[in-house]
């Protein structure tokens, strides 16, 4: 970022924020929105607990698992929607529909299907992530140039020879920018998850915090969730830039 000639880090606006938290919190609205440093405290001290620990565990397998699950149905969807129209008119205005709806409504179908517990959550996961990245395997497929595809055929490729050596590798970028905005969008589902069908891992303390209205632990426990969804998306975001020849090499 330039501001009249001098280059600005782009941390600097989240330093500002950070100052102007700092502020806030020390006004009457501190009792919402408690000083930044006394929320790092917190975290600080709560994370090494066994209760984060324990709640970490539970969080982070039924995220992984949601989205392995997501994206082991997504990109093949995304790839069979590229090559066959027929697939692609039947399933695209399910994907777009999904993609657009407010899916926290549909939380309280997976329950009834479902029932309470560990299933529902993973398929919550997998609800929020696996349309965006249906959509960008199939984006991906449809820009792959026609003479890579007759060229399989041409040396007699099987369908899953194709797939996995033409189709996977050539919309890789489009696949990997896919999976990174559905681990995203998979961080909100696993919270809403674990809010409003069974009470368990984060959602456990967030009720423990604010039932005692404990809002310094209760921000904590907001910025590593920020922090990790962050992180998410900076190592997958690197892992594009290092594939970035084959979009290039197309």
């Amino acid at each position: 970022m330039l501001i009249k000639g001098y280059r600005i880090p782009l941390f600097t606006s989240l330093i500002l924020w950070a100052i102007l938290w700092e502020i806030v919190g020390h006004t009457g609205l501190g009792l919402i929105l408690p000083p930044l440093t006394k929320i790092f405290t917190r975290m600080v001290e709560i994370v090494p607990t066994k209760s984060f620990l324990d709640a970490l565990y539970i969080t982070g397998k039924s995220f992984f698992l949601g989205n392995l699950i997501a994206i082991a149905i997504g990109i093949p969807m995304g790839v069979l929607m590229g090559r066959v129209k027929t697939a692609d008119a039947l399933i695209l205005p399910w994907v777009n529909l999904f993609l657009s709806a407010p899916l926290s409504a549909l939380v309280p179908v997976i329950m009834v299907l479902a029932g309470i517990g560990e299933v529902t959550i993973v398929l919550t996961v997998v609800l929020f992530a696996i349309w965006i990245i249906v959509l960008n395997a199939r984006a991906g497929v449809l820009n792959i140039p026609p003479s890579l595809v007759e060229m399989s055929r041409s040396f007699g490729a099987t369908r899953y020879q194709s797939f996995v050596n033409i189709y996977v590798w050539a919309a890789l970028p489009e696949i990997l920018a896919g999976i990174r905005l559905g681990m995203i969008r998979a961080v909100k589902g696993v919270v809403i998850g674990q809010l409003l069908i069974s009470v368990v891992g984060f959602g456990t303390l967030f009720e423990l915090y604010a039932a005692h209205f404990l809002m310094e632990h209760f921000w904590a426990l907001i910025l590593v969730i920020f922090a990790f969804a962050f992180s998410i998306n900076e190592a997958l975001a690197w892992t594009e830039r290092r594939f970035k020849y084959f979009a290039s090499s197309r």
